[in-house]
């Protein structure tokens, strides 16, 4: 009877998920990644072989290694990338808060490898870096609660995300680890002044960085090695940034050729931290452009998606992971051609490392639900209603 007076509604149709996540998804940014990835492992050929042979183990046993890693990393970033943005966000807390843990732990179960910094745990057949996993969900916890402190009667959410982020600072720089330190201050930096924070906040705050980084550099011996080596006016050719130098140097325009390099023979992590010294000496500027131009691609498309959204949560937390992809790319090849101090930093999905390609995948995943075309108006639309 009812059908008979009101009508019948037609049932919506759904459009399958693969179709849609291909339909919305920013094709040119994933290419980007997939092409990083792709020379990841053709570097890795070139870089990892001197290691493997120094620990007894098959010429390409790090780049089968790096290549189940990515296989998982981009499986995870797909499978993030098709998530609903209120679903990352449960996601991203349920992580952040394990790897927060984990990360607080740290200094009494981690372990160093004879590096000089307790970053990993041990798992005997791997070790995991939790400072790796909590930064995407680190990201997108403060994003959520900027966000919810501009609603009206909402929390103090700007408080709570600043007394958060020096809580990690504090932590990462225990281990020591003040490259992710730097990182994640950045991060939250980043989304504070997109959420509208005033330009005074962030001067006093750079204030406090150059403070606490002159603190740590007279209480830390392994960070005052570090800066003392950035600012010689001479770079020892036996250092690791001599090596790297004298390499991006050999390299020149086209390269000395494919397997001809010297640099993996005397840099021992060559296939992680100075992977881009390698790249520059076997293929020369031409690739070394051509992977900065790959990173530029992603963050330039990233934003110009994020400026049309309205969702206040999604846009800070789009630019907050952005942000920290291209800064870690910058600071990674920054320190390869002594722009910066030494960092300890990979190359995002190019470098050797498990926590770091996962980490990274899961990263750009959420990054990719975030600026998913979806069907709503964009921010422009409402600012044109207004003048109106």
């Amino acid at each position: 009877m009812t059908e008979m007076v009101y009508g019948t509604h037609p049932a919506r149709e759904v459009e399958p998920i693969l179709p849609k996540w291909w339909r919305t998804i920013d094709k040119w940014s994933m290419s980007c990644v997939l092409m990083l990835f792709g020379v990841g492992l053709l570097l890795g050929f070139a870089a990892s072989p001197p290691l493997a042979e120094k620990n007894g183990f098959e010429p390409f046993h790090y780049v089968q290694r790096q290549a189940t890693f990515g296989f998982v990393a981009l499986l995870a970033m797909v499978l993030t990338s098709m998530m609903r943005p209120s679903l990352v966000r449960r996601l991203a807390i349920l992580g952040f808060i394990a790897a927060f843990v984990a990360l607080a732990f740290l200094p009494f179960f981690g372990t160093d490898f004879g590096k000089g910094a307790v970053r990993w745990y041990s798992l005997g057949f791997g070790a995991i870096q939790p400072s790796e996993f909590l930064k995407p969900g680190f990201v997108v916890v403060a994003a959520w609660l900027i966000a919810a402190g501009q609603e009206i009667n909402g929390p103090p959410g700007m408080r709570m995300s600043f007394v958060l982020t020096i809580m990690i600072v504090l932590m990462l720089a225990v281990q020591p680890d003040f490259g992710q330190a730097c990182l994640v201050l950045f991060g939250w930096g980043v989304m504070y002044f997109v959420a509208g924070a005033p330009i005074l906040l962030l001067v006093v705050m750079a204030a406090l960085v150059v403070g606490a980084g002159s603190l740590a550099y007279t209480n830390s011996e392994h960070f005052a090695r570090r800066i003392d080596g950035f600012l010689s006016p001479e770079v020892d050719p036996n250092t690791q940034l001599g090596f790297a130098t004298n390499a991006i140097r050999e390299g020149g325009f086209f390269g000395v050729g494919v397997g001809e390099g010297s640099v993996k023979w005397s840099l021992p992590d060559a296939h992680t931290d100075f992977i881009i010294a390698v790249a520059a000496e076997e293929y020369g500027l031409v690739l070394v452009l051509f992977i900065i131009a790959l990173y530029v691609t992603i963050v330039v498309r990233s934003l110009t998606r994020l400026m049309r959204e309205r969702d206040t949560f999604i846009r800070l937390a789009g630019t907050g992971l952005v942000a920290i992809l291209g800064v870690q790319a910058m600071i990674n090849m920054g320190v390869a051609v002594r722009l910066l101090p030494a960092k300890g930093m990979t190359l995002p999905f190019v470098s050797y490392g498990g926590s770091s390609l996962v980490a990274m995948g899961i990263a750009v995943g959420m990054l990719f639900a975030f600026t998913r075309a979806r069907p709503q108006g964009e921010i422009n639309d409402i600012l044109r209603g207004r003048v109106r």
